[in-house]
């Protein structure tokens, strides 16, 4: 975490005229296996295997000094360019398979008909249910005694309680997905696993002050979407466990915290002032999981110019969005990845999900009868919904809009998360919700046969026309719900 000075330092070379060639950011964490050095980059560009993630997820057979040490008496020999068929003997007399250090987990609370499954009439629905409900004993998982006793072998960082993870290449939890996950536990009447992957987060916040972006410790410094407070709320709503949230509601204050001080920016308008948020990763390097091709990519740049891009980057996977159009606007060749500048806007879905944040902790402050503290938190929610009023929303448009703070305008694309503050409740003026109906409409974002595009720019990246993801179609669904409760009758029928 980057705090007091040092922070400031860091905001005046990235946020200024850009990264200075002679300056260096840290790596995303201390490991030399991990994170950074010459074993992991001599690995990654031999390009072992067909994904990058596939090296950083193995764990070592021996402890880490051994291993580097080991590695330099063969560098030396190959003269710092070790071939391919010596640098894979080595991977595989120092390193474990992937998953090694996860064992299968079958939630405790799992049962075979939850009341959900009953009230579905459609018997085609309720069969396609149950498969999905029958996945959370597929996707259990928990770590073996050996990760907290011998930290240093993993990059898989400890957590105490068993969890559910996303699948496929992704053995390890992450945040964000964690609250559609913990959604639909919840429905399946799972709230001990639920609690248990609460633990796991408020725990990582704890120790790190804040949430990392997954399970690994090369995702140490930067985070994700901040929904922790949304999860808490979630959780206490389902099983009404006030005793949990007192005893936690200091490091859910904490995470709050590490957004204010290390992802605030100041934006003016009107001669005023606002305080906003931006996804924001001063660290220096290609991505572990994705080094081959973060190298490649700043390749041709001029030496200085790369690790402004690879903290772009950062930000980018910080954001969730990784990657997508929405971060290249404004840069010098927008249908380029090497344009991206996610750090350069504010965005509507982060603020949102802050600003939503705000008002659960004064929820929270209020049930704990701590009314000073529910005052705070209202009073932050005032002025975020002021800064987004001024900043973020167009009234011509009837929708909210990254500000792209550097070049001082906003960008008018369609992204879902245009509409977030919906989702959020972030909004107080009733006429927003026939003003957003109608920007639903002109936009025919309604009319996609396959779900609602995450852009209709085509760019190739995964986060842009033509994919749908499942979030943003619960961010568009439920803050369309929303808006039936305050829109006119006239308005609604264009949404239903």
């Amino acid at each position: 975490m980057v705090t007091g000075v040092t922070w400031e330092l860091h905001l005046l070379l990235l946020m200024g005229l850009g990264l200075r060639t002679h300056e260096t950011l840290p790596p995303p964490c201390e490991s030399q296996i991990y994170c950074h050095g010459e074993l992991l980059h001599q690995v990654q560009m031999a390009k072992l295997y067909q994904d990058d993630k596939q090296f950083v997820d193995m764990s070592l057979s021996t402890a880490p000094d051994q291993v580097l040490g080991n590695f330099s008496k063969l560098a030396v020999i190959y003269n710092h360019s070790i071939p391919r068929q010596q640098l894979q003997e080595f991977v595989q007399q120092y390193f474990q398979p992937v998953g090694q250090e996860l064992q299968p987990w079958t939630p405790e609370d799992w049962k075979d008909s939850p009341q959900f499954l009953q009230k579905i009439s459609d018997a085609k629905l309720r069969v396609w249910a149950e498969q999905l409900h029958h996945i959370w004993k597929k996707l259990g998982k928990k770590m073996k005694p050996e990760v907290r006793s011998h930290p240093e072998r993993f990059s898989l960082i400890y957590s105490e309680h068993p969890f559910i993870v996303p699948g496929g290449r992704f053995v390890e939890f992450y945040y964000w997905d964690s609250y559609w996950v913990m959604e639909g536990l919840l429905l399946s009447e799972m709230a001990s696993t639920v609690k248990g992957m609460l633990q796991n987060f408020l725990e990582l916040v704890k120790t790190y002050g804040h949430i990392p972006n997954g399970g690994r410790v090369y995702y140490l410094q930067r985070s994700q979407p901040p929904l922790l407070t949304l999860m808490m709320d979630r959780y206490v709503t389902h099983t009404n466990d006030t005793t949990f949230l007192r005893e936690n509601i200091d490091t859910l204050a904490m995470e709050l915290d590490f957004w204010t001080v290390n992802r605030t920016i100041s934006v003016s308008s009107g001669g005023q002032s606002y305080k906003l948020n931006h996804y924001y990763v001063p660290y220096g390097g290609p991505r572990p999981e994705s080094y081959s091709k973060d190298a490649e990519l700043a390749d041709p740049l001029p030496e200085g110019d790369r690790e402004a891009l690879w903290a772009e980057l950062k930000a980018g996977t910080e954001s969730g969005w990784d990657f997508s159009s929405r971060w290249l606007v404004g840069g010098p060749n927008p249908d380029l990845l090497s344009s991206i500048r996610t750090s350069k806007l504010v965005p509507v879905d982060l603020n949102a999900f802050l600003c939503q944040a705000e008002e659960l902790m004064s929820k929270f402050y209020s049930i704990l009868g701590n009314d000073a503290q529910a005052t705070t938190y209202r009073n932050l929610r005032a002025q975020r919904l002021a800064a987004m009023e001024a900043i973020l929303w167009d009234e011509q448009k009837g929708a909210w809009f990254d500000y792209d703070w550097q070049n001082r305008k906003k960008n008018v694309e369609f992204y879902p998360s245009n509409l977030t503050p919906l989702w959020a409740g972030c909004f107080s003026n009733p006429d927003v919700a026939d003003k957003a109906l109608k920007y639903l409409e002109d936009s025919k974002i309604l009319t996609y046969q396959y779900g609602i595009p995450t852009s209709l720019q085509k760019t190739g990246q995964q986060w842009d026309f033509p994919n749908a993801w499942a979030p943003l179609q619960d961010l568009v669904i439920r803050g369309g719900i929303r808006l039936d409760q305050w829109s006119s009758p006239v308005a609604s029928g264009l949404l239903w």
